[in-house]
C-alpha cells in the first residue's frame, strides 16, 4: 500500500496511470464522492490486492467468501464501498486478499453516540474489536442512565463480531458532565459498592461484553478511590468481562491540573484490563490553532505510559476529526469549528487551498479565506486535521512501542484512510 500526495494538475486517471492501478479502485478504496475534484496536497491510498473477484450473476457474498476461504468480515474490511452489507452486483470487482499485515495483532475500540448514522456504523463495525456506546450516565444514588437505542446498538455490534462496551461517564439527567457527582460517589464506600453492583447487573441484563470507565476531572484526593472502584467492579463482573479505563494524556506522574491529578497511571493500569490513552485535544475548540494530536506530544504520553503500565494493556487514542479556526484567534472569545477529516479535504478543494504537511506535528494543515460579499469582509481561516500520513505515523508509533491496539474518538464520521490502513497494517482481533 502506498500513499500518493496529490500534486497540482493531478487527476484520478493520471494517478491511476502513474501507479498502474484501475482508476475505479482508487475511487472506491478512498470512497471519493467527487473524484473529479481533488485538493492539492490531498492523500490518496494506492492499493495492490493479491486476489480480486469479479462478481458474476448468481454470486453471493457468502459463496464468494467460502470460495476463497476468507470471512465475510474480511471482505467488508477490504471493500468499504459495500457499507458492511451483502449487496453486490455483476461486474463489481471485490478485493479479496492482500499481503499479510506487517505489525501483528491489534485491539481496536471505537466510540459512538446513539444517533450515529447506521450506514456509517455498519461500515465501521467490521474493523472494531470493541464498540463503546457513549454513554451510560449517573444519578446521585449511583443508579444508571442508559443510552438511547441501547439494545439496537448492542445487537448490531454482535452482528459484526464486535464486543459492545458500556461506557460509564458522569453524564447527569440534565445532560451535563459532573465531576462533583463522581467525587460524591467515590467518597462514599456504600455508593461505590452500589455503583459496581448496578454496573454488573446492567452488563448482564443488556448483554454488554465489558465496561469502559471514562471519569474525567477527578479531584486528586480521590485517585486511589477511583482505582479501588475499578478493581471492585472487576470483581463484581462475570469472569471474562473486561474493564477498560480512559486515561488523561499525562507525561509524568506528578503532572498538575484537575484533568491529570485524579488519574494515577500505575494504580488504574493495575486495576483495569486495558487503558485508553486520550492522546488528542492539544488543538481544541477553545484553544489556539494547532494540530489535534501532534506526534511529539503523543510520543511523550506513550513514553510515560509504558513506564507505568504494560504496553499490551494500552490503547493509543486516535482523533477522527479536525478543527477550523477563524483568524485572528482571540483567547476567551474564539471557538473553532469541529469537522471530519474527509470534510476538511473537501473544504480545501472547495476553497482552492493547498494542503501542506507540517513535519514537526506530522499533521496536515491549510489556510483559506471565506467567500464574503466584499473583499473587506474576508476572514482568514486555518484548518488542522488528520490524513493518511498522520494516521500512519500514529499507527507506527503504536507498533514501535508494542501497544495492544488503538481507540478512536469517535466513529461518527467514516474516515477511509484510518480504517483501511488499520486493517492492512494489523490483524484486527474480533470476538469470534
Amino acid at each position: 500500500m502506498l500513499i500518493h500526495t496529490v500534486r497540482r494538475g493531478d487527476t484520478v486517471f493520471s494517478v491511476a496511470r502513474e501507479y498502474e492501478v484501475p482508476a475505479a479502485r482508487i475511487i472506491t478504496d478512498n470512497l471519493l464522492t467527487e473524484p473529479g475534484r481533488l485538493a492539492e496536497g490531498q492523500d490518496l491510498l494506492i492499493q495492490y490486492p493479491t486476489v480480486t473477484h469479479t462478481v458474476a450473476g448468481g454470486d453471493t457474498l457468502t459463496a464468494i467468501a467460502a470460495q476463497y476461504g476468507v470471512s465475510r468480515l474480511a471482505i467488508y474490511r477490504f471493500n468499504p464501498v459495500l457499507d458492511g452489507e451483502s449487496r453486490i452486483y455483476p461486474g463489481q470487482v471485490l478485493n479479496i486478499a492482500y499481503e499479510p499485515p506487517e505489525y501483528g495483532d491489534a485491539v481496536t475500540m471505537g466510540y459512538a453516540y446513539p444517533f450515529i448514522d447506521r450506514t456509517v456504523l455498519r461500515r465501521t463495525l467490521p474493523y472494531l474489536t470493541y464498540l463503546s456506546l457513549f454513554s451510560t450516565g449517573l444519578r446521585p444514588d449511583a443508579s444508571l442512565i442508559p443510552p438511547e437505542s441501547e439494545a439496537e446498538l448492542i445487537a448490531l455490534a454482535r452482528e459484526y463480531a464486535a464486543v459492545p462496551l458500556l461506557t460509564l461517564t458522569s453524564l447527569t439527567e440534565g445532560g451535563t458532565f459532573s465531576s462533583e457527582l463522581v467525587a460524591e460517589i467515590l467518597a462514599s464506600p456504600a455508593l461505590t459498592e452500589r455503583l459496581a453492583d448496578n454496573l454488573a447487573e446492567a452488563v448482564i441484563e443488556a448483554g454488554y461484553g465489558g465496561v469502559d470507565s471514562d471519569f474525567e476531572y477527578i479531584p486528586p484526593e480521590f485517585a486511589e478511590a477511583y482505582a479501588g472502584f475499578l478493581a471492585l467492579l472487576g470483581e463484581r463482573l462475570p469472569e471474562g468481562i473486561p474493564v477498560f479505563v480512559s486515561l488523561a494524556p499525562k507525561v509524568r506522574a506528578d503532572q498538575g491540573g484537575l484533568l491529570y491529578e485524579g488519574h494515577n497511571y500505575p494504580l488504574l493500569g493495575a486495576a483495569a484490563d486495558g487503558s485508553l490513552l486520550m492522546t488528542y485535544e492539544w488543538g481544541y475548540t477553545f484553544g489556539p490553532p494547532m494540530a489535534v494530536a501532534p506526534i511529539r506530544e503523543v510520543r511523550r504520553v506513550v513514553n510515560y505510559a509504558v513506564s507505568e503500565i504494560e504496553p499490551q494493556k494500552l490503547l493509543l487514542g486516535l482523533p477522527n476529526y479536525g478543527y477550523d479556526w477563524a483568524l485572528p484567534y482571540v483567547a476567551g472569545e474564539s471557538r473553532a469549528e469541529s469537522l471530519g477529516n474527509v470534510a476538511a479535504v473537501n473544504r480545501a478543494a472547495d476553497r482552492g487551498a493547498a494542503i501542506r504537511f507540517d513535519e514537526a506535528a506530522e499533521s496536515p494543515t491549510y489556510n483559506y479565506f471565506d467567500r464574503p460579499q466584499t473583499y473587506e469582509d474576508a476572514v482568514a481561516h486555518v484548518v488542522w486535521f488528520e490524513n493518511a500520513r498522520s494516521i500512519r505515523e500514529k499507527l507506527l508509533l503504536g507498533a514501535e512501542y508494542g501497544l495492544g491496539g488503538f481507540g478512536v474518538w469517535n466513529i461518527m464520521r467514516y474516515f477511509p484512510a484510518l480504517w483501511t490502513q488499520m486493517s492492512r497494517m494489523f490483524r484486527i482481533r474480533k470476538s469470534v
